[in-house]
């Protein structure tokens, strides 16, 4: 198994355990420790994201190396996390400032909507890994300095 995708999936993996914790304490009334458990997420949140960006740009994206009847299947899936994604960023960014300027009103609402797309996202994510690392054998991998440059 590649290094770096397992680590960044753990660190999503991590961030959604998190969240769930988190959740769990603001219902317990216990703010303080909910602020520190949802920093500490977003902050495993970010670990996965300069991974990622690190990897897409120097060694490039894994292209599916399964087969191709499932292959359409995957991309469908794909294109569903990246959108799931962007949006429990989107809403995460937002939450969490909301949360650290104590617009209590607008954070209880967003908390647990953004709660559940990161799950989702979580959830995509490793079996994105899993169908890309662990059940097929990945496909070519291109950097984007490589792709974009030609080097």
């Amino acid at each position: 198994m590649p290094i770096l995708p397992t680590i960044s999936t753990g660190c999503i993996v991590i961030s959604a355990a998190l969240v769930a914790y988190g959740w769990y304490l603001i219902r317990r009334r216990n703010i303080d420790a909910h602020k520190k458990v949802m920093l500490t997420a977003a902050m495993f949140a970010l670990l996965f994201f300069i991974i990622y960006l690190s990897r897409t740009i120097f060694i490039g994206n894994t292209s599916f190396g399964g087969p191709d009847n499932v292959k359409v299947y995957y991309t469908i899936f794909l294109v569903f996390h990246i959108i799931l994604a962007m949006a429990g960023a989107i809403f995460g960014i937002v939450t969490l400032w909301t949360g650290l300027k104590d617009v209590r009103t607008r954070h209880r609402r967003l908390g647990p909507v953004t709660s559940v797309i990161w799950f989702f996202t979580a959830i995509t994510g490793v079996v994105v890994y899993l169908l890309l690392y662990v059940f097929y054998k990945g496909g070519e991998t291109t950097s984007m300095i490589k792709a974009i440059l030609g080097f």
